[in-house]
């Protein structure tokens, strides 16, 4: 791997690695039991910086690359995924479509208080008919005086309810199909206040909520339990002309840029899964004992965990690599995708595969593997289904063939 890390990204994974053992690992299972967002974890997440890791430091942020950035979301999962995801969400998805897309006034007023970690964000895309087929978005914006008239919902959103900043997607010409979706940059108060101000971080009173934007009540999931997932309902909101991000007409070209990002991260958080996966179920191997042996000594055993092991390298290569291109303005649509596709159905194996190796204590929540493979699941299905992945690789791979 010293192909893609420098002696810095070795530094950054381990600060971030004995940051996550020792602040998040203690208390991953309470939340996730509990369901209740970790707002003292979250605010030391954010009191270290991890909150605007690839932004530049001239406005708040760490300055360090995408392949950095992975990094941190990859050591994060390997201790929990509600915290990696809470981290990717808000930065790959919430953050830098603003700085990547947005005008130069727009990137003073919103990045710093989300790079700086001051209050979190999120990206409204996904709707109850536009999900894999995100060109089927419903929700309108309806030109006014100032600005836009916005109504609709989105659906299954992290940081929802505990966010403030958000990049919303609407339709603003019913007639052009995808070359008709605007995006625009809507703040909320956070739902849970009191939490906020206890913490230290999560609220902004100088910024500028819109009035019928709100949060739903926060979704009961099969995992990523201790991340907010909510829907984000927008009734009658007036945004104003100054906070559409980037032209009319451009919020599906460049959200699906931000997507490709997304991907790499959601690669990145399930190969953590996958490597905190294979470590605990070597670990248990070596320990336990079956017919007056080890478990790792029996063949069937340490041919499933070398698979696995063949399995995350060859997942490692393909996330960092989609990484790099994206660090030197290469293509990397077609890398995105396959990251995320391979790493996702990995971190489900993984996870299986490690239960199978400890038996009924993989079961039990005494392990966190259990954990770990409800978490993993979602990684098929986020960011674009894995079908959607294949389709994306597959238009990729005609085009380049059809280009000889």
């Amino acid at each position: 791997m010293d192909r893609y890390l420098t002696p810095a990204h070795h530094e950054l994974r381990e600060g971030v690695a004995e940051f996550a053992r020792a602040t998040i690992a203690p208390v991953a299972r309470a939340h996730d039991e509990s369901g209740e967002f970790p707002w003292k974890t979250v605010a030391a997440i954010a009191r270290r910086g991890l909150l605007g890791v690839p932004m530049p430091v001239e406005i708040g942020g760490m300055g360090v690359d995408t392949l950095g950035y992975i990094l941190v979301i990859e050591e994060l999962a390997k201790v929990d995924a509600s915290h990696a995801i809470r981290v990717s969400a808000h930065t790959t998805l919430g953050t830098s479509p603003i700085a990547a897309f947005g005008a130069p006034e727009q990137q003073e007023r919103f990045v710093p208080p989300l790079a700086r970690g001051e209050v979190l964000g999120g990206f409204g895309l996904t709707e109850a008919n536009a999900g894999s087929d995100a060109s089927g978005t419903r929700t309108r914006a309806t030109k006014a005086d100032g600005g836009y008239r916005l109504n609709g919902g989105k659906m299954f959103i992290t940081n929802a309810g505990v966010g403030e900043i958000f990049v919303v997607t609407a339709v603003t010409d019913p007639s052009a199909r995808t070359h008709g979706i605007s995006s625009f940059i809507v703040c909320k108060p956070t739902a849970e206040l009191e939490a906020a101000n206890a913490a230290g971080f999560g609220h902004r009173a100088d910024l500028p909520f819109s009035d019928g934007f709100r949060a739903a009540k926060a979704e009961d999931k099969m995992g990523w339990r201790a991340s907010d997932t909510r829907e984000l309902i927008l009734e009658d909101v007036f945004v104003p002309e100054d906070q559409r991000l980037g032209d009319e007409g451009r919020g599906f070209t460049n959200f699906m840029k931000t997507l490709d990002a997304g991907r790499i991260g959601i690669a990145a958080l399930s190969l953590g899964l996958a490597e905190a996966s294979l470590e605990i179920g070597v670990r248990y191997a070596g320990t336990r004992e079956q017919f007056g042996q080890a478990v790792w000594d029996f063949q069937p055993i340490q041919f499933r965990l070398a698979d696995l092991a063949t399995d995350i390298e060859a997942g490692r290569h393909l996330a960092y690599h989609a990484a790099w291109l994206k660090d030197r303005g290469e293509p990397h649509s077609k890398q995105a995708a396959m990251a995320k596709l391979f790493c996702s159905e990995l971190a489900m194996r993984a996870t299986l595969g490690a239960i199978q190796v400890m038996g009924a204590a993989g079961y039990t929540s005494d392990y966190p593997v259990e954990r770990m493979m409800r978490d993993a699941k979602i990684c098929e299905i986020g960011e674009g289904t894995n079908e959607t992945q294949r389709l994306v690789i597959a238009r990729h791979v005609a085009a380049e063939l059809a280009g000889h």
